[in-house]
């Protein structure tokens, strides 16, 4: 099994890809083996300091395999290295399915 979390700007396959990993406002989270999307609020968005970190740890207990953001700091990028969850950068401006469908060919 293998899941995948897509950095969203909300809770439905529509709603637009968002570029910062901390600030986010809703995780997807993708799994390869069922094929299905659900989504988990980011509690951290308004966190004063380390909302990277912190989602980062939610990550693992979400056992995320995968991260795609268009961007980590510093505190999210030793977090999850640190727990062995890869993380890719994507540029583009899109929605969710979208990026969904290109992880799952």
């Amino acid at each position: 099994m293998s899941r995948t979390v897509i950095t969203s700007s909300g809770n439905e396959l529509t709603s637009q890809f968002h570029k910062r990993f901390g600030r986010t406002e809703w995780f997807c989270v993708f799994d390869s083996e069922t094929k299905e999307s659900s989504f988990v609020k980011n509690e951290f968005v308004n966190t004063k300091r380390s909302a990277g970190k912190q989602a980062a740890e939610l990550m693992y207990k979400l056992k995320a395999d995968k991260v795609i953001s268009g961007d980590f700091g510093p505190e999210a990028k030793e977090q999850l290295e640190k727990r062995n969850i890869q993380m890719i950068i994507i540029q583009d401006s899109t929605n969710i399915q979208s990026v969904v469908d290109r992880i799952n060919i």
